[in-house]
């Protein structure tokens, strides 16, 4: 059994059996092992429940940043990332990413928790373990549900979803955190060059992104959004009050997210709290801003994902960067999230009605630079970023992990939509669209007596 105690992956191993009859220091020693073991668990189930509620803020921020006429289709996708995601993980994703390693590139053990005791002190920790690494692969996958709202046919988004956290999710994965459960038996490629990821800017966040950006691509923009000579139009959310209520949760559940991933009870959740809110509030300030001075009015669409900028551009240095220099990484990608909006929707032309691909994919790489740049040497077992003296030692390998998970995240996401469109299809049909997905998917409507079928 093993915690995760540090960017860098520092373990402590287990002791196997506690000797009752030992000398008195010994005894002690043992229950005070024994406390903190169960601390652990606490401390993780606690914080995987706070991830879990993510869920609930990812469906309202999708919902309601698209149209009323397909919210409903947003709800079941969130279900259905947890729900199938969870079960897929359970039976092949968790031994892909955490198993015995093979080479440095995947994991080959662990499948359906095989051998796990469910009374022993070890199983009981692996089991609490994988209930936390559960709710990251769900948050991976339901990244890819904004990127694709409104026009894609349900049938293929389930195909999809499983594919992402029975492969695609956790092979990325298992090069940058395979050792978390089973120390150096499990080591991934990218750990060995020394790659940090502390949370998963770039592990959960860029790879659901990048995957997002595939999909976006291969179904096509939503009906009436680009001019007959490729000019932008805007398709406003339908419910901004509930987009933004599902920030505030978001930002509540990253409590979890980011601090939870220490696996372990003790002071260090304080300063990742501390960062992680701090960058939060950083990305507010700079999508604000940035929207201010680039439309004249401050945008309260932009403000939310600034906010979700801010968090993610935070999660892979939360472990090691001091709180000043979080407030920095936060602002720069609360500015990055505006742009990136505007690139993707205006030059690329490439429908992404949420922005998730700008707020998890490229925030994401940012703060897995970021972490290159700003880690503090006291944080770091003296070993500094590039701004601390630390030259490029840190920042390589940030770069190679960025580039080798956006080339798998984006190649692997074009094979899947591929896959879908080939046997169930990807899209539904321009009628359908232009009911909404409620109807047309589902045979309700989410606000039944106020729903208006128009594509502006």
């Amino acid at each position: 059994m093993f915690f995760k105690f540090s960017s860098i992956g520092r373990k402590v191993s287990t002791i196997a059996t506690v000797l009752t009859l030992a000398a008195p220091s010994a005894a002690f020693a043992g229950e005070e092992f024994l406390t903190q073991t169960h601390a652990n668990i606490l401390w993780t189930l606690l914080a995987a429940i706070l991830v879990m509620f993510m869920q609930a803020g990812f469906a309202c921020v999708e919902a309601g940043f698209t149209r009323a006429k397909s919210a409903g289709n947003i709800l079941m996708k969130n279900f259905l990332d947890f729900a199938a995601g969870s079960i897929i993980f359970f039976l092949f994703g968790f031994g892909l990413m955490f198993g015995l390693d093979a080479g440095g590139f995947i994991g080959t053990s662990g499948f359906g928790l095989a051998g796990v005791g469910l009374t022993t002190p070890d199983g009981q920790w692996t089991l609490t373990f994988w209930f936390f690494q559960s709710v990251f692969a769900a948050t991976a996958a339901t990244i890819v549900s904004g990127g694709i709202a409104e026009r894609t046919k349900f049938s293929s988004y389930i195909l999809v979803t499983m594919i992402v956290t029975g492969l695609i999710y956790p092979v990325s994965g298992h090069w940058a955190w395979g050792s978390l459960w089973l120390g150096d038996a499990g080591t991934g490629w990218l750990e060995g060059l020394g790659f940090m990821d502390f949370a998963g800017s770039t592990v959960v966040h860029s790879v659901g992104g990048w995957i997002a950006l595939a999909g976006a691509i291969i179904v096509g923009p939503r009906i009436g959004k680009y001019t007959a000579d490729g000019k932008a139009k805007a398709i406003p959310g339908h419910n901004i009050p509930m987009a933004s209520l599902g920030v505030f949760i978001l930002w509540f559940g990253w409590f979890g997210f980011n601090p939870g991933s220490t696996t372990t009870a003790d002071g260090s959740i304080g300063l990742i709290a501390v960062v992680t809110s701090l960058s939060a509030c950083g990305g507010v300030l700079g999508a604000m801003f940035t929207s201010w001075i680039r439309y004249g009015k401050p945008d309260i669409s932009m403000t939310c994902n600034g906010a979700l900028a801010g968090l993610v551009g935070i999660t892979a240095a939360c472990a090691t960067v001091s709180p000043a220099a979080s407030i920095i990484i936060g602002m720069i990608a609360g500015v990055l999230v505006v742009l990136s909006i505007e690139f993707i929707d205006k030059i690329l032309r490439i429908d992404d009605p949420v922005g998730a691909v700008s707020v998890h994919g490229v925030c994401g790489a940012w703060g897995t630079l970021a972490c290159g740049l700003f880690t503090t040497p006291e944080l770091n077992d003296g070993i500094g970023g590039l701004f601390y003296g630390g030259g490029f030692a840190l920042v390589t390998p940030q770069l190679i992990g960025i580039g080798v998970c956006f080339v798998w995240a984006f190649g692997a996401g074009l094979i899947a939509f591929a896959v879908a469109k080939a046997t169930v299809g990807i899209r539904v049909t321009k009628e359908e669209e232009m009911k909404g997905l409620d109807i047309s998917e589902h045979g309700m409507e989410s606000y039944n007596g106020f729903q208006i079928f128009s594509n502006e």
